[in-house]
């Protein structure tokens, strides 16, 4: 008996490459067990050789995941942010990342009102505790030049599920060299001291300071947010893509691919206009020090979730798996000790 079986397993997206798998075989007589059992090794085997098909997509851990609920919180920068300016739940997260395989999320901090920062981490910490989401970890917000500090830090001794901080640098209110002011420098070695980590959300054009201030904290691990925050848009990122180098070399520092799709031209932007800035990234830090972050929902600006990380699928295509799955996942478990 003669058969030939075909496999065709596609992406999420037209975009990304799918392939086919075909096999021809030539037999006297086949069982009907005999044939399920081969085509389903066929399409096990197809799957491992393309984890970006549809039926195996690599696993996610988002490690930048927001969440707000203006009936609970105040986010004073919303005010500059209309189409962002309403609650952003847990539910709505969940309908984004749908059929993404988005195994694990950290919640990435949301510059709420400082007197709701305590009140904020404490709200996520609940999350995490009922283990009936992806939410496993959470970056919290803090002010490390505060007087207080190590005080605000004492309430989150002994939770695990706190993994860091973060500032953000690129407020109107925050000059350049703020965080190389003494009192900021010593609260960033605290969080070390703590085996907590930092995120650094800043300006591109203050990548040099963060250069200094990785410098004064050896003992601190640090996570650049958003690729160092560069304009998709801009003819010339020769200046950043110097500081991206130079960040790279301080072996305490890990890039999070993430947020830049939000400075993309709404409506007509294309996976290869996100290119460069990815690819300069990765190829600076090496493939063990970047991390995948959602961005969710500031992504949406200018694209879904999906589309994000179609996009990125779509520039690392032609990486090695193993690569790929560094930085969607595996690196993650590591700098943000979730294992």
């Amino acid at each position: 008996m003669w058969f030939r079986s075909t496999f065709k397993l596609y992406d999420q997206a037209d975009s990304l490459r799918g392939f086919e798998l075909v096999t021809t075989k030539t037999r006297n007589a086949v069982t009907r067990r005999e044939f399920l059992g081969e085509t389903a090794g066929l399409a096990a085997t197809a799957i491992l050789l393309d984890p970006r098909a549809e039926l195996a997509p690599l696993p996610i851990i988002d490690t930048h995941q927001h969440l707000w609920d203006l009936d609970r919180f105040k986010l004073p920068w919303l005010e500059n942010a209309k189409t962002l300016d309403r609650s952003f739940l847990m539910s709505d997260y969940l309908k984004a990342v749908q059929d993404l395989n988005v195994v694990k999320s950290i919640y990435m901090e949301v510059d709420v009102h400082v007197s709701q920062q305590l009140a904020e981490a404490r709200e996520v910490m609940s999350i995490i505790a009922r283990g009936d989401t992806p939410m496993v970890g959470a970056v919290i917000s803090g002010r490390p030049n505060s007087d207080n500090f190590k005080s605000y830090l004492d309430h989150f001794q002994g939770k695990p599920a706190i993994k860091g901080l973060r500032q953000v640098l690129h407020s109107k209110t925050t000059p350049q060299g703020y965080c190389l002011e003494p009192k900021f420098i010593a609260g960033i070695k605290l969080l070390g001291d703590r085996n907590l980590s930092f995120d650094l959300c800043m300006r591109s054009s203050e990548l040099a300071d963060a250069a200094k201030l990785v410098d004064a904290c050896p003992g601190t691990t640090f996570i650049l947010d958003h690729c160092g925050n560069p304009n998709v848009q801009s003819a010339d990122r020769s200046q950043w893509k110097q500081d991206i180098l130079s960040l790279a070399k301080r072996p305490n520092v890990t890039a999070k691919i993430s947020g830049i799709v939000a400075s993309a031209k709404a409506g007509s932007w294309t996976a290869d206009d996100l290119a460069p800035i990815i690819n300069h990234v990765i190829d600076a830090f090496g493939p063990d020090r970047v991390v995948f972050g959602g961005d969710w929902p500031v992504c949406t600006l200018t694209a879904t979730y999906r589309q994000w990380v179609e996009a990125l699928l779509q520039v690392v295509k032609d990486r090695p798996v193993d690569v790929q799955k560094k930085l969607l996942h595996d690196n993650a478990i590591r700098v943000y000790k979730l294992a």
